[in-house]
């Protein structure tokens, strides 16, 4: 079918550079829109039947007797509902209790689950915070949730945080009727597709910053030698591929199920693409795996490194030291109040004690600087 030939066209856009458009990001909630609900609309044969510009959006209640009514299915977006706000939507939908805490309190794990006759997915969205330098108290990435709950004839999309906006995929889809034809299922991948290419791109971003950690690491300093960086660097980008590898480790097994195991609510027609995205999810796991990996050998030369550095100073200081106490010897020998010392009252013993204390100091500091500790 053309439309499914059509599929990654419509909820895959070219992607924008994170490093050059920071305001690809819906940061904030429409002012018009002071609920929770940001969107409500109902769909039938892939079109939607109320447009906002025409018309006033219907309420939960209203789209939802529509589809009852004439078919079609509704499509639901919430921004950080409160319990209040969620609860009639939970009601009249017939929602799990324990689903629609998890939506209500967010911090959750990706995952997929199934309540009777609804499919319960957590999607943690990740969005690239653009920095001009990387400091030991730079933050790399931001975190969100998108939560899905798909039913035979709605879905219903709870979204947390300030980035992640899903109002430009929905005007996206809106512009293939025969993708949203499909139903909830077609809505449920197109979110899913379009969260992990948020990652393949943060993924990206990401590898620059730790090109640039192990560039200056290992970059020449002083005499040819590495000069090393702030291990705090190194250790602050940690920490956020970390928090990025949470996000994506555990959503590889739902989109595995997701496109492996037949499931009602789901279009056979839309279901082998969650296999695609599923691919795309793992070769991002492989990279996150590979940041970590590669982090700990950066810190690790990094240490490595500031052990060397120490290392060479106290060979330095220990070499003048040696130089150093040989005169320091040889006046304190002469500086005892004794009146029968060898040579004491020769007129020639001043001038040769000083030439043997600079001939010895000489000789010294050439032998340990051809043996490399100066």
């Amino acid at each position: 079918m053309s439309m499914i030939h059509n599929l990654r066209a419509a909820v895959r856009p070219s992607r924008p550079s994170l490093r050059k458009e920071s305001g690809s990001y819906d940061t904030t909630r429409d002012p018009s829109t002071p609920s929770a609900v940001v969107d409500c609309a109902v769909y039938r044969d892939g079109a939607r039947v109320d447009s906002p510009s025409t018309s006033k959006t219907p309420t939960p209640h209203e789209a939802m007797r529509k589809v009852r009514r004439d078919g079609g299915f509704v499509w639901i977006g919430l921004h950080e509902p409160t319990e209040a706000e969620f609860s009639g939507i939970a009601s009249e939908f017939g929602l799990h209790p324990l689903a629609v805490e998890d939506a209500i309190q967010a911090h959750q794990r990706p995952k997929l689950e199934r309540y009777d006759d609804t499919l319960f997915t957590v999607f943690k969205t990740i969005h690239y915070v653009d920095h001009t330098e990387l400091t030991a108290n730079s933050e790399v990435v931001e975190t969100g949730e998108v939560m899905c709950f798909t039913g035979r004839d709605f879905i219903i999309t709870v979204r947390h945080g300030g980035q992640g906006s899903l109002r430009a995929l929905r005007h996206r889809l809106q512009d293939d009727p025969e993708l949203l034809a499909k139903g909830p299922s077609a809505v449920l991948h197109a979110i899913a597709d379009h969260v992990v290419d948020g990652y393949v791109a943060v993924a990206d971003a990401m590898q620059d910053d730790i090109d640039e950690v192990e560039t200056e690491v290992f970059s020449p300093g002083r005499k040819g030698t590495p000069r090393g960086t702030d291990a705090g660097r190194i250790y602050q980008l940690k920490r956020e591929v970390l928090e990025f590898k949470r996000a994506v480790s555990p959503l590889l097994r739902p989109m595995q199920l997701l496109s492996e195991r037949p499931m009602r609510l789901i279009d056979p027609d839309i279901q082998k693409y969650f296999r695609d995205v599923a691919d795309h999810l793992a070769r991002v796991q492989e990279q996150v795996i590979g940041f970590d990996e590669l982090l700990n050998s950066i810190l690790q030369a990094n240490l490595a490194q500031a052990s060397v550095a120490q290392n060479e100073d106290m060979r330095k200081i220990t070499s003048w030291a040696a130089i150093i106490a040989v005169p320091t010897m040889v006046c304190g020998v002469y500086g005892m109040n004794f009146d029968y010392m060898p040579e004491l009252h020769w007129k020639f013993g001043y001038p040769v004690v000083m030439t043997a204390m600079v001939g010895m100091c000489v000789g010294i500091h050439r032998t340990l600087k051809r043996n490399g500790w100066l």
